[in-house]
């Protein structure tokens, strides 16, 4: 029997069903020759300090800094996760192979990894990579297992970033509280939430300490053209008065006309964070509502994986690209200059030196299959619209600088004019 284990119950029912597996079991689905289990997220996690030495259950600055001589770990104290374990164990105590169909990157690998480790798996393991949760890429995902040694230093890098966050939270969190903390108060300390708490208040001192000062502008408007004094901006309204007089009822004279023609490439395509950033500035969403909203729009099979850290896509998915906006059909009035002729491919957009585990966040191809949510239409409709403006050419611009003169007061406006959108 084969075992496939996914990271959400969710993702384990579409492999199911796409092995042929169709018999609902206590914690698993069966069928055709395989097992798909799950997990929820993690459901190892490293020991804690007690856990090796009753001697760091005090919290002492003579027991610092801890270290443990090998690190280890233990489930997550919950009914749940422990009934669900038990079921994985039992499965594979008895596999003739596993398939880890976790989530393909650093965490995903850590996860299952713990899993197996804990219940002593001991059969050969093969490793599902997928980018998206389509048929088509489950299918060509279990053609192509690669043995699970491959990922190994994925699976060393995040056992590495845990342990580091492990002895860093633990001990500078201990030594902080003990020689800082009052009132029983806990100074927890983090690799992330601590220089994240550090900018937040260098902002915050920053903004506190801001002083706003007035400032004045001149400015004439000349045939329905609004002109700005080159001066800039006037300290003082006695400064402004002051040419604001000299030119007052005096004639107006161009003095220069210069054009100058630019291009302007097709914005590249989302890793998360780029996406989140875009998401807060149009529509106010945290990162962690944005995180939340791709991942559902991963798990419904309408976007690609969306944790990767890169803009790029690598030169397979090329040939994939006119069926994806063919599919897109709900954007077929943008897609419909592209279809029927060769893509481009840039290297601003294809180049496999620029992709590692994953590549740029893109939509699948499919349609909704029932209505999205308001906010995940707006992150769908971010990630469509820059997978199809990376096809279209550079939109060319002219700019225009004109400048004018009124009594030794130069005033100067700039326009902008698309000549070809792309």
């Amino acid at each position: 029997m084969i075992v496939c284990i996914a990271e959400k119950p969710s993702v384990a029912r579409e492999i199911a069903n796409v092995l042929g597996a169709k018999q609902s079991r206590d914690g698993y689905i069966e069928g055709n020759g395989y097992q798909v289990t799950w997990t929820f997220g993690h459901l190892c996690t490293l020991k804690e300090p007690h856990d090796y030495t009753p001697m760091w259950k005090q919290w002492s600055l003579s027991s610092l800094p801890m270290i443990p001589p090998k690190f280890g770990i233990k489930l997550i104290d919950s009914p749940s996760i422990k009934k669900q374990f038990t079921i994985i164990e039992g499965l594979m105590q008895k596999a003739d192979r596993i398939v880890n169909c976790g989530d393909a990157g650093q965490e995903g690998e850590l996860i299952q990894r713990w899993v197996m480790q804990k219940a002593r798996a001991n059969c050969p393991v093969d490793r599902l990579w997928i980018s998206s949760l389509t048929e088509e890429s489950i299918r060509e995902g279990f053609k192509q297992l690669k043995e699970q040694s491959n990922y190994q230093p994925l699976y060393e890098a995040g056992l590495s970033r845990a342990i580091g966050d492990w002895l860093l939270g633990m001990n500078a969190t201990r030594l902080y509280t003990l020689k800082y903390g009052k009132d029983r108060q806990v100074l927890s300390i983090g690799r992330v939430q601590t220089p994240t708490l550090a900018l937040i208040v260098k902002r915050y001192h920053e903004i506190q300490s801001f002083k706003p000062t007035a400032y004045w502008v001149l400015s004439t408007v000349y045939r329905d053209t609004t002109f700005t004094a080159t001066k800039g901006k006037y300290q003082s309204v006695e400064e402004g008065q002051e040419d604001l007089q000299r030119i007052i009822g005096k004639e107006f004279t161009i003095t220069d006309i210069s054009t100058k023609k630019g291009k302007e490439a097709p914005p590249r395509l989302y890793d998360l964070t780029s996406l989140q950033v875009e998401c807060n500035k149009k529509y106010g969403f945290s990162a962690e509502q944005t995180l939340q909203l791709i991942q559902s729009l991963y798990e419904k099979k309408l976007t690609t994986y969306p944790r990767v850290d890169t803009t790029y896509l690598s030169d397979d998915i090329y040939p994939k690209c006119p069926g994806i906006l063919k599919g897109i059909t709900n954007y077929s009035a943008l897609t419909a200059p592209l279809l029927g002729k060769k893509l481009p491919k840039s290297k601003k957009v294809f180049d496999n030196s620029k992709v590692s585990d994953h590549h740029a966040i893109i939509p699948t191809g499919m349609n909704p299959k029932s209505p999205l949510s308001a906010q995940e239409a707006c992150v769908y409709d971010e990630v469509c619209r820059h997978f199809i403006a990376v096809f279209y050419p550079d939109c060319v611009f002219s700019n225009t600088n004109v400048t004018g003169i009124v009594e030794e007061v130069q005033f100067k406006t700039t326009g902008k004019q698309i000549l070809d959108p792309g």
